[in-house]
């Protein structure tokens, strides 16, 4: 039995561990697809930016972050505070048995939580490209990882009032995405456009990314670590019911990742008559966000077209945020991961019993309120203090000079 206790513990800890890889990996996704989409002279900033902020986000939330989040809380709704993360669990605790059991290593939980806030940081990275400060970036990532995030976590991971009240969010389609679309919302509002997006009739100037191959690349990465996204959020692996879970998981999610492709394929022929790459990039995208909050109870079937349906809303999405609201997100984080965040939520009530209507409203009602609040507080702080965009002239040269003092392509410099 002793023998037995151990092995399951090694194997859903192996598991854990290299689900959080599969998820880490999604950080290159992340700044491939965003290298893609923006300009060339932009590309080294953007490169910089996403080492440092999965750099600021692992040692945040080792220092604070996760314990704000799964540690002991004042009520349902006020997380406790400690610090650095405690110790592990010890042989005589695993092979005690019973339902208090630990069934896998509290640090590859640590692990795996980790990769989730980064996630989290890494949607406001595209959505504030080509015209911000780097180090202004950089403070509010601190902020964000650290405080933000965890906060909104504890309220439905770890105990809070959310999961008390029945809101349901597997893997995180409004803990991890509109979470972080709410934060990037909140600072593209106080960063304002991109020079030259919006003319003076209020017309909407396209401007294209510089390397379509990247951007590709960069979906088909975020594609691949979703399956460590969602079946890692399964926890365990070591028995035949959660084996069984865990490949349900596994195929549901790319089903509705290949329907969010097909959905945003056929809405973009019938709105541009041309099959529009962004957008199906964008729909692949949706589609996973989309099955993110439930993907166990549908059906392959359904998650194809809960992933479908997403991959139409987020063009829809895209359009009306540039053209109504003119909300200048140069890689349609916003849409994706806020709008279509918000559908997810909402689909998990079509396939599970135990899902509400009114509780995942609330959720959804919560976890922007708080997220959009306090990244609006703070994106003002920090413009007020040290300014949050670069100066016209850099942003016309390019921030990869301005903010990083070399360029990604120099061989296509025109500068001698």
């Amino acid at each position: 039995m002793e023998q037995v206790l151990e092995l399951s513990y090694a194997l859903d800890t192996f598991y854990f561990l290299m689900a959080g890889a599969l998820v880490m990996w999604m950080a290159a996704g992340f700044t491939m697809l965003e290298a893609g989409l923006v300009r060339s002279k932009n590309t080294t900033e953007i490169l910089a930016k996403n080492v440092g902020l999965f750099s600021i986000a692992s040692l945040t939330y080792m220092l604070v972050g996760y314990n704000i989040m799964y540690g002991e809380g004042l009520n349902s709704i006020i997380p406790g505070l400690s610090f650095l993360v405690g110790a592990d669990n010890t042989t005589a605790e695993v092979l005690a048995g019973g339902d208090d059991a630990p069934y896998y290593s509290n640090m590859a939980d640590f692990f795996f939580q980790l990769v989730f806030v980064a996630t989290a940081m890494s949607i406001v990275s595209g959505a504030v490209a080509e015209r911000m400060k780097l180090m202004s970036f950089f403070i509010f990532a601190v902020a964000l990882t650290a405080f933000i995030y965890p906060v909104q976590g504890y309220w439905t991971w770890g105990g809070g009032f959310l999961d008390e009240i029945g809101f349901s969010d597997f893997a995180g389609s409004g803990i991890v995405h509109m979470a972080g679309a709410a934060a990037a919302l909140a600072g593209v509002l106080v960063l304002g456009a991109r020079k030259g997006k919006y003319g003076k009739d209020g017309e909407v100037r396209a401007i294209p990314g510089a390397n379509m191959p990247l951007a590709a690349l960069g979906t088909f990465i975020l594609w691949l670590g979703w399956f460590g996204f969602n079946g890692g959020s399964q926890l365990q692996i070591s028995t035949v019911e959660d084996a069984n879970a865990v490949a349900m998981i596994f195929a549901n999610t790319n089903l509705a990742a290949a329907g969010g492709v097909i959905g945003a394929m056929i809405i973009s022929r019938i709105l541009f008559g041309k099959v529009d790459l962004t957008m199906i990039l964008n729909g692949a995208l949706a589609g996973l966000v989309s099955i993110t909050a439930d993907p166990l109870s549908p059906s392959p079937f359904s998650a194809a077209i809960i992933g479908m349906i997403g991959g139409m809303i987020v063009v829809f999405a895209i359009l009306m945020m540039d053209k109504k609201f003119k909300i200048d997100d140069p890689v349609g984080a916003i849409s994706v991961h806020g709008v279509v965040g918000i559908w997810g939520l909402i689909a998990v009530t079509f396939n599970n019993a135990d899902a509400t209507i009114l509780a995942q409203l609330i959720g959804i009602a919560s976890i922007f309120a708080w997220v959009f609040t306090a990244s609006l507080i703070v994106w003002l702080a920090i413009k007020a203090i040290m300014g949050v965009r670069v100066s016209e002239e850099d942003e016309y040269n390019g921030l990869d000079q301005s903010e990083c003092g070399m360029e990604a392509y120099p061989e296509f410099s025109n500068k001698k």
